[in-house]
């Protein structure tokens, strides 16, 4: 036992760790964006609960020893959750797995266990009454999550009918996202000179919050059922009978488990588990032991924060050493640098891998990473591998990037408050390829049949060597090209005849104007009207549009004074591309007004509100705040009503909102 001036140490250690894992929490459950590994943050988490034990007059009830890390956030509504949905106990060895079997046996007889992996993915409850399903929440802090229905019904192996129809059924899976669909996600994250999901966990994390389901939709998004939190029409007795049934009733339940008798057998299944982890399509962060027996279970109870009768292994995360060969430069969409390390393969988390991301030059510059080194790499569960550090220098210094583009050997700048150095030649070769592939996705153009490997046909083939190339395509060259017929080349005349037709707001987006997203597009599309004002517009007349800044609307000006956006505008104008918004204003009776839609309208869907609204010259927002003018409330609605309330902004019904429109 300490005293004095050294207690008073122990009790800053315990409340430095308790701030450090709060924000950890924080920027891994709410932000979808971690900064440390797992593991890291797990060994944090193991030190404080031992300070905890040991000095008890410190312990507090709002550790974050106690609490699950997530908290719902006022984008969604919020969920009650009337059955708790709590987190597992880890462990990290051998030892402790056997600790936790000694603790069940100490409460119950001959119990057995149920082996299962732990998918690496974002906890969420689907609720079903009459076998249809309802409503979907995610865990938020295990007693109040966030109503991401709209986005759970979108993904494929979420039943929205069950085969019986049973009077209730609350179930408890896991929304992860597939290695393939995320190393799609990030390919286009890396083309569009975005910054890619750091993990499949995360990816899925960030993909169910959107507050566009069509988002989620296109993200590849899977669910595996692991759990009955609560049922009214069936009597269960058992883990094992559970999932069975959870499989009978149609639910993608998780993909294997094993009942065994003993410990013993439990850990051998833990073992085989985690060798067979790098073959899997999918991420797991450990295995899972759950005592099979309910009324076992009920002896056993939970403590504050775990249930007593489960507990999760979790593996290891994976470092190795290997050489630096080479750093590879890649130029992206926009004309930034980014570097991969190239060394030799070594094998990680059942894969072989023989390339890293290396971020930037700050990156580099920090790590002190040149070719030649010696170097660490890890992969905790990530699908890109990072280099952790540097073990053994070969020479002095880190490596330095390139003054000229790799692609076009014209100079590269890196502006003073970006970390990335780009490219600014907009003829250089390889920005040309990712900016036509970004002009035909499906957010800007959709031209539907010129994905990225046919778009790279064509540019091989001479077809193509210009954005506006796409509206005067040789079409019976396509169809004599290998892999193609009369009628693939008329389907993709088809798509390009139909993208002229589009609004303006997605021609500006495809445009791939920098810090100009879609939204941002649609937003200058409609204030505009048309393509020759935007392009006369004065930066001072950009800021003028609610929701831009400085930095937007110079980019704007600066892309639309080039002489090489002039030419290309011209071009698709002479193709006959829509350069008109389609945004039709009935009136502007609700200009200068925001409106906040919130709970289950009764013939309205938020959608054809959002619309209406758009049409009388008014915008929504998905968050209320002071600048708030009205909330449309519907049944069910949360925590946004609350706070309308509670600052005063004038709620209205759909029957009043009509009332205003007509």
């Amino acid at each position: 036992m300490f005293i004095g001036d050294s207690m008073t140490e122990i009790e800053k250690k315990i409340n430095e760790l308790r701030e450090t894992l709060r924000y950890h929490s924080a920027r891994y459950y709410n932000d979808d964006a971690p900064e440390i590994e797992d593991y890291e943050y797990d060994m944090m988490m193991r030190e404080l609960k031992a300070l905890e034990e040991e000095y008890p007059q410190f312990d507090t009830a709002d550790s974050p020893t106690k609490k699950v890390g997530g908290k719902a956030d006022n984008t969604f509504e919020s969920v009650v959750h009337s059955v708790r949905m709590e987190s597992l106990q880890d462990a990290f060895s051998r030892d402790e797995i056997r600790d936790f079997d000694k603790r069940v046996n100490d409460s119950v007889t001959t119990p057995k266990y149920v082996v299962e992996p732990k998918i690496d993915g974002l906890s969420v409850s689907l609720e079903y009454r009459d076998g249809v399903f309802f409503r979907g929440s995610t865990r938020g802090d295990g007693d109040v999550g966030e109503d991401v229905s709209g986005n759970l019904r979108v993904i494929h192996n979420v039943p929205l009918k069950l085969n019986k129809a049973i009077p209730y059924i609350e179930v408890r899976g896991e929304v992860y996202m597939p290695k393939k669909s995320f190393e799609r996600v990030v390919d286009r994250q890396l083309l569009n000179d975005e910054k890619p999901f750091k993990n499949p966990r995360n990816a899925a994390a960030g993909s169910l919050r959107q507050k566009d389901s069509s988002v989620t939709a296109g993200r590849g998004l899977d669910i595996f059922i692991f759990n009955i939190q609560q049922i009214d029409g069936a009597e269960l007795n058992s883990h094992k009978q559970s999932l069975d049934y959870l499989a009978e009733l149609g639910f993608n339940t998780v993909p294997f488990y094993t009942q065994v008798d003993n410990i013993d057998d439990a850990l051998k299944e833990i073992e085989r588990i985690g060798e067979e982890r790098g073959n899997l399509e999918f991420d797991i962060d450990g295995a899972v032991i759950k005592v099979d027996d309910f009324s076992q279970r009920d002896i056993l109870g939970s403590t504050a924060k775990y249930p007593k009768w489960a507990v999760a292994f979790k593996y290891p995360p994976e470092e190795k050493q290997t050489i630096l060969k080479d750093i590879e430069i890649a130029v992206g969409r926009t004309g930034v640098l980014t570097p991969t390390a190239i060394f030799d393969s070594i094998h990680l988390a059942g894969t072989t891998v023989s390339r890293a991301t290396l971020h930037n030059q700050d990156f580099i510059n920090e790590k002190n990473i040149n070719i030649g080194d010696t170097i660490t790499v890890r992969k905790a569960g990530d699908i890109i591998p990072e280099v952790l550090c540097v073990n053994e220098k070969k020479c002095d210094g880190a490596y330095v990037f390139p003054t000229v583009c790799p692609s076009c050997g014209e100079p590269v700048i890196r502006e003073n408050d970006e970390a990335a150095i780009r490219c600014i030649n907009s003829e250089c070769p390889a920005q040309l390829l990712r900016n036509l592939i970004h002009f035909c996705s499906r957010d800007a153009m959709d031209i539907e049949g010129l994905g990225p490997a046919i778009i790279e046909n064509f540019v091989d083939n001479g077809l193509i060597s210009k954005t506006y190339d796409i509206y005067n395509l040789d079409y019976e060259k396509i169809a004599s090209l290998e892999g193609f017929k009369e009628t693939s080349a008329n389907n993709i005349k088809e798509s390009v005849e139909k993208s002229k037709d589009n609004d303006l707001a997605k021609l500006i987006f495809a445009l791939g104007i920098r810090h100009i997203g879609a939204k941002a597009g649609k937003l200058l599309a409609d204030y505009f009207k048309d393509i020759d004002s935007i392009m006369n517009a004065a930066v001072e007349d950009i800021l003028e549009i609610d929701g831009y800044g400085l930095v937007m609307a110079q980019s704007v000006a600066e892309y639309f004074s080039l002489a090489a956006t002039a030419e290309l505008i011209n071009k698709l104008k002479s193709a006959g591309v829509n350069m008109k918004s389609k945004t039709v204003i009935e009136d502007e009776r609700f200009k200068g007004m925001t409106f906040v839609l919130t709970g289950t309208l009764p013939t309205l869907k938020r959608a054809e509100a959002s619309k209406i609204i758009e049409s009388f010259g008014g915008k929504t927002s998905s968050s209320v705040s002071k600048k708030t003018t009205y909330v449309l409330a519907g049944e069910e609605a949360g925590s946004k009503l609350d706070k309308a309330n509670k600052l005063g902004i004038t709620v209205i019904t759909e029957e009043e909102f009509m009332g205003m429109v007509k």
